[in-house]
């Protein structure tokens, strides 16, 4: 276990006095499938659980800022590598590197860990795979956290984004290779978000092309009627500018789900980078739901 110190802003944001505490990172690995899945834990065992999952070809490092400030305020936050993806297993065949498998992943996670329920979310792929988990196991997911999901709208454009990657893995793996090697020798940068980018560029053509059609292969989104049955809060993120994150997706999936709000970040890396305007939202939101289960226990008395 590795300690850390984050100094962060009360979720009040504005002239809310900065708090300074250690935040524990535990890394250890779970058995899905044969497949060994790598994730970390930060903040207090006994902490409201938030499981986070992250985008293509990334790992948990791109969502280490908000796990650390999350953590501060008491959140017990996991950080889930899927599979083909940072450190856990990287299968070369694409037929277990599927979004709803991806899904499956994260409830086996807080099977792992012994927790019934808990927030999950993630960005981009790890967004698509949180609706899946809720469409597949509602019991287990208390709220969701959808940061740019990938939609009908961002399809096309994810199609001409991602089959020539796969092309060339294919046929041009010498020099993708070539790449990937020099990519693996560089130093890491001290931005996690930037090192997390560099990790995805440093995976070798085989795996770049397992986890690449292993998405196309499967189903990506959970059709429109299973989103409409959601019933979890859910709080979407989406901004301007990105066509593979198309914003009207965002909004399309706020206005489908019975019980979700939308904040709209600057730009793709707002959340990581400037987080103080946004975490006060996404802290709003997690306290909005453990008032709504408060009132809603209650009633039940």
């Amino acid at each position: 276990m590795a300690l850390s110190t984050q100094t962060t802003r009360s979720a009040k944001g504005g002239a809310a006095r900065a708090r300074t505490a250690p935040v524990a990172i535990m890394h250890e690995y779970f058995d899905w499938h044969g497949h060994a899945m790598a994730f970390e834990c930060f903040g207090p065992s006994d902490g409201s659980p938030i499981l986070l999952m992250n985008g293509l070809l990334l790992d948990s490092l791109v969502n280490r800022v908000l796990a650390r400030r999350l953590a501060v305020d008491g959140y017990r936050v996991i950080l889930l590598d899927l599979l083909g993806h940072g450190a856990s297993d990287r299968p070369v065949h694409a037929t277990m590197n599927r979004i709803d498998f991806y899904g499956d992943q994260a409830v086996a996670c807080l099977d792992h860990l012994g927790i019934e329920r808990a927030v999950v979310g993630g960005v981009s792929l790890g967004a698509i795979a949180t609706l899946h988990a809720t469409v597949k196991y509602p019991e287990r997911v208390r709220a969701q956290i959808l940061e740019m999901p990938v939609m009908e709208r961002s399809t096309i454009f994810a199609a001409l984004l991602l089959v020539p990657l796969v092309l060339s893995t294919q046929y041009l793996r010498p020099v993708v290779r070539g790449f990937t090697g020099v990519m693996r020798r560089l130093p890491r940068p001290r931005k996690e978000v930037a090192a997390s980018v560099m990790n995805a560029m440093s995976n070798s053509p085989e795996q770049i092309a397992s986890v690449l059609h292993g998405i196309l292969v499967g189903p990506v989104v959970p059709p429109y009627p299973d989103r409409k049955r959601i019933t979890q809060p859910s709080l979407v993120i989406g901004h301007k500018g990105d066509w593979l994150h198309n914003l009207e997706d965002a909004h399309a999936l706020t206005r489908q789900l019975p019980d979700a709000r939308f904040i709209e970040a600057r730009s793709i890396l707002e959340l990581r980078t400037k987080p103080d305007r946004l975490y006060p939202e996404i802290v709003g939101f997690l306290r909005a739901v453990e008032a709504q289960e408060a009132g809603a226990s209650k009633g039940a008395v």
